[in-house]
């Protein structure tokens, strides 16, 4: 019972490990099965058919043998010399070594002689059991006159027994037995072509294994490195190569492989040198426009961000690249911001033909001078329509914010400066017309008065807005020479009964040498006025005005209207300096900008905003700008340089 459990377990086992083969190796183990059978097949039987063509030839050399004896032995027994007959198979047996001993009987099976003596008395039941059933082996078909050869064993050595029938004149003599030793080489034979046929069987396995093995030595290595560069470039390593030599299908193999990854590395290195032109040159437009942009990957990573925004969030010197934009926000930007971010990512997993845009406009790190403008976009693969990142775009809308403020205050002082001088003169000509009877000529005269002075201030507004407008175009000024001491006499007079009902002293200090000047005089007389009427208007009581023109030396090229006059050329500085109330430093950024009107405690003066922008803007005509120098309760110095010929 355990012997055929024993038996299944191998049987199963072989069973699992035959089917674990693939088809491969099982036809190459079936087919090393049937040629090692085919070659053991032939092998044994052609060595069987060699041992018995040598034992037939053994055998018929043993008849020939013992009939040459026979026929000495026949005459000698029939002669009954029986002294000679022992004397001949003594001398046969000492001169011949093969022959192994030498029996002779009677016709009966008695024995008669026979050397040596010892082996008949050691094997007497087997020779006598042999030659007692010899006349009855004659009786079938064996010729008695033929001698039997037969195969014996004697002490464990293999003897060919010759028994050669005795006959003459049909008269049964005898017997004679002779055993020849056995040829050692056909005696073995039997095993040698066994044992070769199962060498042979074996090694063919053994040549088969050790061929697959080194096959498998000697194609792993390449086959790894194949596989191992299969990997690298299913990776993107398209630099892999195999540098192994090998003839047939491998070796073009390995080549078709080198060559596959060359053209590879070669599209790879086209289309990143495509991909990095194509970055660069957007890089380069996203880098040079004005606004900020960030791109964000679904993890609110930064892909891309330029300088502009980088200046914008305060990290000039810092690379975010591969960063979360969280940790670099404001918490107050980071609350609104984020949410934002997250509802245009929930269209990540839904198929939409326009990308979603979100707007938020805020105070940035608590500064409300800063106003930032944050658009978010998603970005959609094209092909599929699905959300990749997100693009936020930054503007500084901290002018833009400045300018509604300023557009929304002088909206304001331009209403209530018109409805103020319109009401006046709505209300003095209602009082003429209906009260002209009751009224003293007087009195008319001086209702005429503030009615003409209301249409004055309305006249300038509305001068100053056109000609605010017609700096800020492409008007074109044309210069002549005009004597800069005339220029300012008249000013003067004009601003003589302001300054004197204001108790204000008006200060010119000229340098004699400059008289004549290459300028537009009616724009250098705006400017003049208007630098003049501020300093009046924001100077208490008693306080001093001084308009100080002096000359700085300089050669330079003098450009007017596109036309370069070249000469020997003096510099001039004009300033305008009083003692008002003074202009804080953060206020002198911004008092040249329209509408910008400063608020402070002299807030109740009259004005529009708009006098310190023209000035701006026609210097700017000139090629040179407006300085300011202002400290609170000290006073305020404008002044600008212009060019005079000698």
């Amino acid at each position: 019972m355990k012997i055929v459990l024993n038996y299944r377990k191998i049987i199963s086992s072989i069973t699992k490990f035959w089917l674990k083969l693939n088809l491969t190796v099982r036809l190459m183990a079936l087919a090393t099965l049937t040629i090692s059978l085919i070659m053991s097949s032939l092998t044994f039987w052609a060595l069987t058919v060699i041992q018995q063509n040598s034992t037939v030839t053994d055998n018929r050399f043993c008849r020939d043998l013992g009939s040459l004896f026979s026929s000495d032995v026949i005459d000698l027994m029939y002669t009954h010399d029986q002294k000679g007959l022992v004397g001949f198979l003594e001398k046969v047996y000492l001169q011949t070594s093969s022959i192994k001993y030498i029996f002779v009987f009677y016709s009966d099976g008695k024995f008669l002689f026979g050397l040596p003596y010892y082996i008949y008395s050691t094997q007497s039941d087997s020779f006598i059991s042999l030659y007692k059933s010899l006349p009855f082996l004659t009786i079938q078909d064996l010729l008695f006159d033929i001698p039997l050869v037969k195969y014996n064993y004697i002490f464990k050595d293999q003897i060919i027994d010759i028994i050669i029938p005795l006959v003459k004149n049909g008269q049964k003599l005898g017997f004679l037995n002779i055993g020849i030793n056995s040829n050692s080489s056909i005696s073995s034979s039997f095993k040698l072509i066994r044992y070769i046929s199962v060498a042979i069987f074996i090694s063919i396995w053994f040549m088969v294994i050790i061929g697959a093995t080194f096959n498998a030595l000697t194609m792993i290595e390449p086959i790894n490195e194949i596989l191992l560069g299969i990997k690298n470039i299913t990776s993107g390593n398209f630099s892999q190569r195999i540098n192994r030599l090998f003839v047939g299908e491998l070796g073009d193999l390995i080549v078709n492989f080198n060559e596959m990854a060359e053209k590879l590395e070669s599209y790879e290195k086209q289309n990143i040198d495509k991909l990095t032109s194509e970055k660069n040159k957007l890089e380069t437009i996203v880098s040079t426009i004005a606004d900020g942009a960030i791109l964000l990957d679904a993890d609110l990573r930064i892909i891309f961000i330029n300088q502009i925004a980088l200046k914008s969030l305060g990290y000039a010197n810092l690379d975010l690249v591969g960063k979360s934009l969280a940790l670099y926000l404001p918490l107050h930007i980071k609350e609104l911001l984020l949410p934002l971010i997250n509802d245009l990512q929930e269209v990540q997993n839904i198929k939409c033909t326009a990308s979603p845009t979100k707007e938020l406009c805020i105070h940035f790190d608590y500064n409300y001078e800063k106003i930032f403008r944050f658009l978010l976009t998603s970005v959609l693969d094209k092909s599929s329509n699905l959300f990749t990142s997100t693009a936020i775009i930054i503007q500084d809308i901290s002018r833009e914010s400045q300018l509604n403020r300023a557009k929304n205050q002088f909206i304001g002082n331009v209403s209530h400066e018109l409805r103020t001088p319109l009401c006046n003169i709505g209300v003095f000509l209602e009082t003429l017309i209906d009260y002209s009877h009751s009224l003293t000529e007087k009195q008319k005269v001086q209702f005429l008065t503030i009615a003409n002075n209301e249409t004055k201030r309305l006249s300038i507004l509305v001068n100053d807005i056109l000609d605010l407008s017609r700096l800020e175009s492409s008007y074109i000024m044309f210069f002549k020479s005009i004597c800069l001491s005339s220029l300012l006499k008249n000013i003067i007079r004009t601003f003589q009964l302001i300054v004197s009902h204001d108790n204000l002293n008006l200060i010119i200090e000229l340098d004699p040498c400059i008289n004549f000047m290459w300028a537009h005089e009616a724009s250098l007389s705006q400017v003049l006025f208007n630098l003049i009427g501020n300093s009046i208007k924001f100077t208490v009581s008693g306080g001093n005005i001084v308009i100080r023109v002096s000359k700085i030396l300089s050669d330079n090229i003098l450009q007017h209207n596109s036309s370069p006059i070249y000469g020997s050329i003096d510099s001039i500085r004009i300033e305008v300096i009083d003692e008002g109330i003074g202009i804080s430093k953060r206020d002198q950024k911004q008092i040249f900008e329209r509408f910008v009107r400063i608020e402070n405690t002299m807030h109740t003066l009259q004005g529009t905003g708009l006098g310190l922008s023209i000035v701006k803007n026609i210097l700017l005509k000139y090629n040179t700008q407006v300085m300011i120098e202002s400290e609170i309760c000290v006073g305020t110095s404008f002044w600008f340089d212009l060019w005079i010929l000698k």
